[in-house]
């Protein structure tokens, strides 16, 4: 076993190396005292590694810096820019598979919150409306990005199911309301009734049925 190298009275960053603490997992552990006034042990292995020595004190302030940079952590925009991040990075997200998973990348640009803020107000972010992909099948970026309703973003998901008829391709949601069918009308006559495009949409409601049904309810 090499001799022990005594720290003692050694600085690294942020940290003074008091007294020797003892071992963890055999690694020798150093008491120290942190600039701010905590005192913190840590291993030898720590304090002669490259990292930015401190008793954790450096990355709470580099957080709160980050915070305060932009004047806009907590908000709603804040979640939506760090969800996006966290959709197409991080594994550990259920919904990951939908994203990240399946190649859709964040742009290089907006790694930084302060972009992507610039480009969101440029464009017509408020509080009502919400980030959309125009191709479903591309990352997040400014070209392929834009803000819309609720209801239009449900209506844009890769899941959705689109139908050509006379020549224009919508969702059945949107035949649905043109037509002043029921959705789940179209979607059973398309569906279990396996009838034709045609005939499901040129087809009138029975409304005596439907009016017995809701007698009968």
């Amino acid at each position: 076993m090499p001799p022990l190298i005594d720290l003692t009275g050694q600085r690294f960053g942020r940290l003074v190396v008091l007294e020797r603490d003892g071992t963890r997992s055999r690694r020798t552990t150093w008491l120290c005292q942190c600039e701010c006034g905590n005192t913190h042990v840590t291993t030898t292995s720590y304090l002669r590694s490259d990292a930015p020595h401190s008793c954790g004190c450096l990355v709470k302030e580099k957080r709160e810096r980050a915070k305060w940079k932009h004047g806009q952590y907590g908000t709603r925009l804040y979640h939506i820019w760090d969800n996006m991040k966290r959709r197409c990075n991080s594994s550990q997200r259920p919904d990951f598979f939908r994203y990240g998973g399946r190649g859709i990348t964040l742009c290089s640009e907006w790694f930084e919150f302060r972009p992507f803020y610039d480009w969101a107000i440029a464009n017509g972010y408020n509080d009502r409306l919400q980030i959309d992909r125009a191709d479903n099948n591309k990352g997040y970026s400014p070209d392929n990005c834009r803000w819309v309703t609720g209801k239009a973003n449900c209506r844009n998901k890769r899941t959705n199911r689109f139908i050509t008829y006379n020549g224009e391709i919508k969702t059945l949601k949107d035949w649905s309301e043109i037509l002043g069918i029921n959705y789940r009308t179209l979607r059973k006559r398309l569906g279990k009734c396996g009838w034709s495009i045609e005939k499901a949409f040129t087809t009138p409601i029975d409304r005596r049925y439907s009016h017995a049904r809701g007698a009968h309810k």
